[in-house]
């Protein structure tokens, strides 16, 4: 169990950590007002202290959580046949006049946009409509998983890189095959070091990481396959179990995620805007 103690040093608002893996939950606070400078600095180092940041019970307009999100950096625009957006629905029904990303069901550990030159610094989902049971989401904590790796397989990592490469027309929850030369993918360090914290990170995923570069496909495989496990053991994952009015920003850098399946007969239906990078990876 983590040590649920709230953590001195944030206010104006109180931290309390949620996971031994990553993750705290911000309490006091009210995101319908404005956010000021102080509370805005301690926002920012409750995030490079956590990861994974929970605030519930909110009840947020699409402006609100963009004022939230631009406490962290610029936001990503998004663009449709039907309009352009600064918010994507994560929803396993249409919703009309807007970008949509209709999913169901199960989404395996991935690291989002891992196939772009320069990937997202974070997102925040904000859940509108929660089914009972399902639908949960894992963060796994990939500089947690760095430190636990064994001195050898750290020295075994070191400088090398991986092809990240991801379809949309494939189903999330199985991993791709056979590469498609006209989908997006580009190669990155197999240790991500954080632009802010330092901390070096595991950079591959079992979703949209394809192979390590320069090696023969025996040796790509036994790589990833044992770096998959274990990013994701019990011991480097918290998962979180939505309610109603939950708003969760995580570190994208730093962290994968994950999808838990869920009755494609009840509703799910979340607000995402995503938080650009304005670092290469490294």
């Amino acid at each position: 169990m983590p040590d649920t103690a709230t953590v001195p040093g944030y206010a104006p608002f109180t931290v309390t950590p949620i996971s031994n893996a990553a993750g705290a939950e911000i309490s006091d606070i009210d995101l319908n007002n404005i956010i000021g400078d102080d509370t805005a600095d301690a926002l920012r180092q409750a995030w490079r202290d956590h990861m994974v940041l929970l605030i519930r019970g909110q009840d947020l307009s699409a402006d609100e959580q963009e004022r939230f999100c631009r406490v962290f950096g610029d936001i990503a625009g998004l663009k449709s046949k039907e309009s352009a957006s600064k918010f994507l629905w994560v929803s396993n029904r249409e919703v009309p006049d807007n970008a949509t990303a209709v999913q169901v069901g199960e989404m395996m550990f991935h690291c989002d946009q891992a196939y772009a030159e320069q990937p997202c610094k974070g997102s925040t989902l904000y859940s509108l409509e929660i089914p009972d049971v399902g639908g949960n989401t894992c963060f796994a904590n990939c500089c947690l998983a760095y430190d636990n790796l064994s001195d050898d397989w750290k020295r075994r990592i070191d400088g090398l890189t991986a092809l990240n490469y991801f379809n949309y027309d494939t189903n999330p929850s199985i991993r791709p095959g056979e590469i498609d030369p006209n989908a997006p993918q580009h190669s990155h360090p197999v240790v991500r070091t954080h632009a802010e914290t330092g901390r070096k990170s595991i950079y591959v995923n079992r979703l949209m990481t394809m192979k390590i570069n320069d090696v023969d496909k025996a040796e790509s495989d036994e790589i990833l396959s044992h770096l998959f496990d274990h990013i994701e053991k019990t011991e480097h994952v918290y998962e979180h179990v939505w309610e109603v009015g939950d708003l969760v920003l995580w570190d994208n850098r730093c962290l994968a995620h994950a999808r838990t399946d869920y009755d494609p007969a009840k509703k799910r239906l979340l607000r995402r805007m995503t938080v650009l990078d304005e670092n290469a990876v490294f």
